[in-house]
């Protein structure tokens, strides 16, 4: 009959086993449950190797029985061990199932056919496992550099009544939010609202159309808007999340996918200095616009 070793294998990796220890525990014939004694042994040597690191766990019958009979039997006396050590002992997470065959030279003694192999790595070694495994790291592709975008220095925009009006546009800021790393905060600086609304004043629309540019300069740009209030220790209109909302629809309305968009308002709760504010260059500095790169 055709022997069976099936093993709980490191995916993508066909294990050599040097540099790695390994215990065997034995099974009566057709069963995959341990007698008492491959128990004991078993739980004795969990005791010791509780900061050791399994790799791998093969399962092996001897030739007697059908080749599915087997290849069933091989896999129970795997699920079985790793059942009993899965929550006590460290595993790599990479396990997978897989059927070799004939893979195993069977010895004379039927008994030492019918087991299962952990093969694990000592504490001292856990830090070189994939040097260990012959797992080598791919390396990070390189970041290829953003391209340069000459940005506009202003803009003009139609009032209500059909005049226009030209505002400066602030480069450098621009430039910030483009260049902008994943998880940083960048501070809107004069975005002014008129007082207890969330309506912005005539002039600091340039700050909202210095932030659309760069959004549709820079397709990869996600961001969240977040507000901040200053004074009240209790947001109790939600103005923060509104002054947030309202920039975050005016970009939707200016073509900008609000799949890379989201908004936040935190009303007092995390002030740049401690209420009450000694004085309006305070409070001005805590009633402020944030942007906050998801990803960039």
């Amino acid at each position: 009959m055709k022997s069976i070793l099936l093993t709980l294998f490191i995916l993508f990796y066909t294990p050599t086993f040097y540099a790695q220890e390994q215990f065997s525990l034995y099974f009566d014939s057709n069963k995959f449950e341990l007698n008492s004694k491959e128990s004991l042994r078993l739980n004795e040597w969990i005791l010791k190797n509780t900061n050791n690191k399994i790799i791998a766990i093969h399962g092996y019958t001897d030739e007697d029985g059908s080749n599915g009979f087997n290849d069933t039997l091989a896999q129970h006396r795997v699920e079985a061990i790793f059942n009993v050590v899965k929550n006590q002992i460290k595993i790599r997470d990479d396990f997978k199932t897989r059927s070799f065959g004939e893979s195993f030279n069977q010895s004379q003694n039927k008994a030492e056919n019918r087991k299962v192999i952990i093969y694990f790595l000592l504490e001292k070694d856990i830090a070189r496992e994939d040097e260990i495994l012959g797992i080598k790291k791919e390396e990070p592709l390189a970041e290829l550099p953003k391209p340069e975008i000459d940005f506009p220095e202003k803009m003009v925009f139609e009032n209500p009544d059909g005049s226009h009006k030209e505002f400066k546009l602030d480069k450098v800021f621009m430039k910030k939010i483009y260049e902008a790393k994943k998880g940083e905060k960048l501070k809107i600086d004069d975005l002014n609202f008129i007082i207890n609304t969330f309506i912005v004043v005539p002039e600091a629309k340039a700050k909202m159309y210095e932030l659309l540019v760069v959004l549709q300069n820079n397709p990869v740009l996600k961001i969240e808007i977040q507000g901040h209030l200053c004074c009240m220790p209790i947001d109790r209109v939600d103005l923060s999340t509104q002054r947030a909302k309202a920039i975050y629809s005016f970009l939707i309305a200016n073509g900008i996918y609000p799949g890379r968009l989201s908004y936040k308002g935190f009303g007092s709760t995390q002030p740049i200095f401690p209420l009450p504010e000694k004085d309006e260059t305070e409070r001005a500095a805590n009633r402020r616009v944030e942007i906050l790169i998801l990803e960039n």
